[in-house]
């Protein structure tokens, strides 16, 4: 059995015949349900082998969406935002204005048919794209997501304190995979309020801006797909 740290070092190059993977990225704000819909007829497409893999980056409106193990009484204030019960897994997450969303459809038959390698292999590219801001970012064995240290504040004797930078929560149906990743590039982090994110409550939230960095969305999308390829094959990019 592969260690995390294996995990983390695993590619997930599809096959050698395998098309480049369409890297799409939307200037305005998507409506949630228009994109989950895009995303499942997109995904049904690849799996019956009529649509090539994808990548659609955007932002979304101000929301909270309900994973498959969200519990109710972390949805702190339900008539803040709209509120989406969604099919991927993990608990309440917040997306909006400033938060660059990563929907990956990819075909893990084509790849390796294995979950835990998969979001890996996720987590992996989060942290190579935070590392092109000097960003340190790190995953934990007992929750999902990225995460950054932040010893300038308060935390238990001992301990050092942690936010949360960027969130996982993934979807299969017919070993293809939709929904994906969230980057906190600039969102109001007030917004996270509303929830306790992902269910963790010892631990806070940050952004690229939060940490000090003047970073864009686009600066954030440059990286992401220099960090994407060496993981998951190259990218082809509409003009």
């Amino acid at each position: 059995m592969k260690t995390p740290r294996q995990l983390l070092q695993t590619s997930f190059l599809p096959s050698s015949d395998t098309p480049a993977v369409e890297w799409i990225i939307s200037d305005q704000p998507v409506d949630y349900q228009s994109a989950v819909d895009w995303m499942e007829d997109r995904a049904e497409a690849i799996a019956r082998g009529e649509a090539r893999e994808c990548v659609w980056l955007l932002e979304h409106t101000p929301l909270y969406t309900a994973g498959t193990s969200a519990d109710a009484s972390d949805l702190v204030e339900p008539d803040r935002f709209p509120v989406h019960q969604t099919g991927r897994g993990g608990q309440y997450t917040y997306h909006g204005p400033g938060q660059r969303v990563g929907y990956v459809m990819l075909d893990l038959k084509q790849r390796q048919p294995d979950v835990r390698i998969f979001v890996s292999a996720l987590e992996r590219w989060i942290i190579d794209t935070l590392g092109a801001f000097n960003v340190v970012g790190e995953r934990r064995e007992d929750r999902v997501g990225v995460w950054v240290a932040r010893p300038e504040k308060p935390a238990p004797a001992g301990q050092v304190a942690e936010d949360k930078i960027a969130a996982i929560g993934i979807r299969l149906r017919k070993w293809v995979s939709f929904h994906g990743i969230a980057i906190n590039v600039e969102p109001d982090l007030d917004h996270f309020t509303g929830i306790v994110p992902c269910g963790v409550t010892q631990h806070g939230v940050t952004s690229l801006v939060d940490l000090g960095l003047p970073v864009t969305l686009a600066d954030v999308d440059i990286a992401l797909k220099a960090a994407f390829q060496p993981i998951f094959g190259p990218v082809d990019q509409p003009s």
